[in-house]
């Protein structure tokens, strides 16, 4: 799920806050391993800097978002998020040189204690995720957002390599939903009519996951009578993010947002764990364990 910036001018930035210090994470935390593909946590601060690399070639090069002058200058995506959230890595161990060399994949993830000791979530934002989490006072929820691949990446298993690194860390921390930002390109809601409209009349969230977007942001999503959809091909305009969390058993809240520093269109991502269809849990495991010692 992208989570994308409030827009060019808030930008804080936070990344030099870490310099020289050593995160936390054990240097043998590999949460999955396909071949030479390998995810886990960012060990380092420098770890995380390549991680907003990667996220710039993405976001501002390829997706023509638009950042600060000096992130322009020194080529990093980078808010003040970075600086209180976990840093997910897809690491290509076959790539010569430092794991920083290696990251091609990366996705931020934020669990509420840490949100609510350091101000809340991103997503709160666009969207009205506090009367959410009001609702459901004794789960652990957890933010993703920065979600990007480079290009040459862009493959099943790197995929899978992401939802396994996020599915082992939210049952290492006892998560019970999942939620983020998930985006269609252009500021143009209008341009995908059919795809939202599909979202907004089957997969919306209600009664007691429901959630909509901030009143004075709040984009309609319902832009086409339920009659009007053609399902395969809604299916077929869904951009393939948001088509695989839908897959595992997403909903989607009410409106969308604009974003128009980063040119996209946003709707709120709402995964409870519950929600996972067993298909999904069959196959990367109910202990995360299908991809945690795979050489193959």
């Amino acid at each position: 799920m992208t989570i994308e910036l409030l827009d060019s001018t808030s930008v804080v930035d936070t990344s030099q806050a870490c310099v020289g210090k050593t995160m936390t994470t054990p240097t043998t935390d590999i949460l999955g391993r396909i071949a030479n593909l390998e995810t886990r946590l960012a060990r380092s601060a420098s770890e995380i800097d390549a991680a907003q690399a990667v996220r710039y070639k993405v976001f501002v090069e390829e997706m023509k978002a638009q950042v600060g002058p000096d992130l322009d200058r020194r080529k990093r995506d980078v808010d003040s998020w970075d600086a209180i959230c976990d840093h997910l890595l897809v690491l290509d161990t076959a790539i010569e040189g430092d794991p920083e060399d290696q990251i091609v994949g990366t996705y931020r993830l934020l669990r509420q204690d840490v949100a609510e000791r350091a101000g809340g979530f991103y997503s709160a934002s666009e969207f009205d995720v506090g009367a959410l989490l009001s609702r459901h006072p004794n789960k652990r929820f957890m933010e993703l957002g920065r979600s990007c691949v480079l290009p040459d990446y862009r493959t099943k298993r790197t995929v899978e390599l992401l939802w396994q690194g996020n599915w082992a860390y939210a049952l290492r921390y006892g998560v019970d939903a999942m939620f983020g930002c998930g985006s269609f390109p252009g500021v143009v809601p209008a341009e995908h009519a059919l795809a939202l409209s599909f979202l907004h009349h089957n997969i919306r969230a209600r009664d007691e996951w429901a959630v909509s977007a901030r009143p004075e942001l709040h984009r309609t999503m319902d832009m086409m009578p339920v009659e009007a959809i053609n399902p395969k091909k809604a299916l077929a305009a869904l951009p393939p993010l948001i088509k695989g969390y839908m897959r595992l058993g997403a909903m989607v809240g009410d409106g969308a947002v604009v974003d128009h520093a980063f040119r996209t269109t946003d709707v709120l991502i709402v995964l409870p764990i519950s929600n996972i269809s067993g298909r999904y849990l069959n196959y990367y495991g109910a202990d995360a364990g299908r991809f945690a010692t795979s050489v193959s």
